[in-house]
């Protein structure tokens, strides 16, 4: 690890716990799967299901089209392993839900996480169902996963915290397959209440393209750890003031799993190539 983060002894015990449900399995790519997504996990062959009440320290989660379990196995050529839901701060007020999780996935030999999420559009030309990815994010909510973490290890380098590489080989997947797929800026929002009108506005003029209400905890973590990352988005709505209709989490859910299938493509096609 790159940094020792002050939750080791708990991604160590839930690293062991891990292997031990895994037996010989090690993965090489970690997902985390967003709101409406756990869907995507029908794509891995000979799955080993885990829940997420099976290992110590991973979290115990509130929020609908979040499964709790974790799904191992083939996509492809690749060994993945899936984390179907993720708690958000918003449900406790820290950003370190995700650390033991992220943590025991580096552990057990992921070298890649790919995490995906839903989200608020900026951009009229990616609206409803489309497939974004993430390029850069920006986080002001004055929360940090790293807040405690002891050593220069904790400053960690954010620049192309989306690895460039990752970000061209989904790009040229996307294109052969056909499916339009738009970078941009996520913005992180803490939530739970969507954003107002007027902090869409805010977030345009800094620079944002999406917006929503996780992610970014996982992705500082990650790359404290040295994980290459690649994040998606599915565009459920226009973000407030720009869609001229109201936003629920009911809304999200069904909007996402109307794109995941687009999704599940692109990550399948790449698991198929990936060297």
């Amino acid at each position: 690890m790159t940094v020792r983060l002050k939750a080791d002894a708990a991604i160590e015990a839930a690293a062991t716990a891990l292997r031990g449900r895994l037996g010989g399995f090690r993965p090489e790519y970690g997902m985390i799967l967003g709101s409406g997504l756990s869907e995507l996990g029908d794509a891995v062959v000979d799955p080993i299901v885990i829940p997420y009440d099976a290992i110590p320290g991973f979290p115990r989660l509130s929020v609908g089209g979040h499964m709790a379990r974790i799904v191992a196995g083939r996509i492809g050529r690749r060994r993945v392993i899936m984390l179907q839901g993720r708690v958000h701060a918003y449900e406790t007020g820290d950003a370190d839900g995700m650390v033991v999780p992220v943590g025991a996935l580096a552990r057990i030999g992921c070298t890649n996480l790919i995490v995906t999420n839903a989200a608020g559009s900026l951009r009229q030309e990616a609206g409803p169902g489309a497939v974004v990815m993430l390029s850069d994010h920006i986080n002001l909510t004055g929360r940090n996963p790293l807040v405690g973490t002891s050593g220069d290890g904790r400053f960690v380098d954010m620049v192309d915290a989306y690895d460039p590489v990752l970000r061209e080989k989904f790009a040229a997947v996307a294109a052969a397959k056909g499916v339009p797929l738009i970078e941009g800026v996520y913005m992180w929002f803490l939530g739970p209440s969507f954003e107002t009108p007027a902090e869409i506005r805010a977030a345009r003029a800094l620079g944002a393209d999406f917006v929503g209400m996780s992610t970014v905890p996982e992705v500082i973590v990650a790359r404290a750890l040295d994980l290459k990352v690649a994040a998606f988005s599915l565009i459920t709505n226009l973000a407030a003031g720009m869609g001229g209709s109201h936003l629920s989490h009911a809304r999200t859910l069904a909007r996402a799993a109307a794109g995941a299938a687009a999704l599940r493509d692109i990550l399948t096609a790449f698991m198929e190539e990936a060297a």
